[in-house]
């Protein structure tokens, strides 16, 4: 019995390319460095991280007042919270990205609940749901711990 070389070029080419097309959907399904949901690219779902702080409650954003940062599109109620924005990202961005603060202690990336807040040491934590959130009350200390280092393993450049 002999075997055609054409077969075995065939085969071996058929695999390579699915081995390539593996091997580059782990970077189409890896999770973004910010949460934007499914179908849009905006920041905690177009809810205004500033008015987290100024107001201590969740307030839809207006598409009059947006920005880039980070691949994301965020979305402000007002010019002062923009500008605010823009001098000071860093401060208030969500941490993990705006990814569920509980999860991402075990290195999950679940989205949120926009009203499941909690700023600590003026920092913004949200989280999946009301009742996720005082889970993570319940010992939050470890938890953002863990999280940090769950993060930063996935992004190292995030902090």
């Amino acid at each position: 019995m002999t075997i055609n070389p054409f077969v075995i070029a065939h085969r071996t080419a058929k695999i390579t390319v699915l081995f390539i097309m593996l091997s580059v959907s782990h970077f189409a399904f890896a999770q973004d460095p910010i949460e934007t949901g499914f179908f849009n690219n905006k920041a905690i779902y177009g809810y205004d991280t500033v008015a987290y702080f100024t107001s201590n409650k969740a307030v839809k954003g207006d598409g009059a007042f947006t920005t880039q940062w980070r691949g994301a599109d965020w979305f402000f109620s007002s010019q002062a919270h923009l500008d605010l924005f823009k001098n000071e990202p860093e401060k208030y961005a969500p941490q993990y990205g705006g990814y569920c603060a509980y999860a991402m202690a075990t290195g999950d990336f679940v989205g949120i609940d926009e009203d499941a807040f909690v700023i600590d040491n003026g920092k913004l934590y949200l989280n999946y749901s009301a009742s996720v959130q005082q889970k993570w009350l319940a010992n939050k200390a470890q938890y953002i711990e863990q999280a940090d280092a769950q993060y930063l393993m996935q992004y190292p450049a995030s902090k």
